[in-house]
């Protein structure tokens, strides 16, 4: 009795199944999207961030019109500021995701089948800071305009509000996802930096905050020299639209923001080529 052949067409699909496939950036991309779209963590931590800019946004709204500003302090009052407040806390959430989307990884094992599947390895950091950038913007651009129109709103029954066509607002509430999806791959060098969930936190929340604290401590106009040019108050600057002496120019600021985060992905991807896992 013979074995039956299969047809043709099967033989020919079979074929280029079997095929390798080419490996290229951005099918590393997609790759990545999908275990960022599969993970329940990225969804919780995206909600949240939605959560904190709006809400916050709005609860510290509804604060500033039960006390409003008088005399001087109206002339530093900044009502886009006040809407967009929520992006400080938020930053918690996106920057332990960028921790989470590569040390979830480490912990479970699976970066060695990525890695064998990537030999080079490096399409892989870029991929997770590819997606995860565009989830983070997604998100929270949407978010920050939603926070400011509702706030600007709750601002308006003091007249404290402001348009978007204002001189600095529009630049202020794009700055705020900017700013997001930034401190997200600061969050994403960390976890691959160090591969330890609790480190890389801890060590975010040293960058957000502790340095800050510490640096106020500095004497006289030190304080202030320092404070500027740490991640979050130079990132920060960009969502600013009342000029601040004690802050950079916002695009400035962004530019050291960036650069802050770009050092920390050179030197994880530098450790990651070196090939230990």
């Amino acid at each position: 009795m013979t074995a039956t052949q299969p047809p043709a067409a099967a033989s020919g699909a079979l074929a280029h199944y079997r095929r390798p496939q080419r490996v290229t950036q951005l099918r590393v991309t997609l790759a990545e999207w999908t275990k960022l779209r599969t993970q329940p963590s990225a969804y919780w931590a995206l909600l949240t961030t939605v959560i904190l800019v709006v809400g916050f946004g709005i609860g510290y709204s509804l604060l500033r019109v039960a006390r409003p500003p008088h005399g001087a302090a109206i002339a530093s009052f900044d009502p886009a500021a006040i809407s967009l407040s929520g992006v400080q806390l938020a930053q918690i959430a996106v920057g332990v995701l960028g921790v989470l989307l590569v040390t979830s990884e480490y912990a479970t094992g699976l970066i060695r089948t990525s890695f064998a599947a990537v030999p080079r390895r490096l399409p892989v950091l870029w991929g997770k800071a590819a997606v995860l950038t565009a989830a983070i913007a997604a998100v929270s651009l949407p978010a920050a305009f939603a926070a400011f129109v509702s706030g600007q709103s709750i601002l308006n029954r003091q007249h404290l509000s402001v348009s978007l066509s204002h001189p600095g607002v529009t630049r202020a509430v794009i700055g705020s996802a900017l700013y997001l999806a930034v401190v997200g791959l600061l969050g994403l060098g960390l976890g691959a930096l160090l591969r330890s969930a609790a480190g890389g936190i801890a060590v975010l929340f040293a960058l957000l905050y502790g340095l800050p604290l510490a640096a106020g401590f500095l004497p006289g106009t030190m304080a202030t020299d320092v404070t500027k040019y740490l991640p979050a108050t130079a990132g920060q600057a960009l969502t600013a639209v009342q000029p601040d002496p004690t802050m950079l120019h916002p695009w400035t600021g962004f530019g050291v923001l960036c650069a802050y985060a770009a050092i920390l992905l050179t030197i994880a991807a530098a450790r990651m080529h070196r090939g230990d896992t």
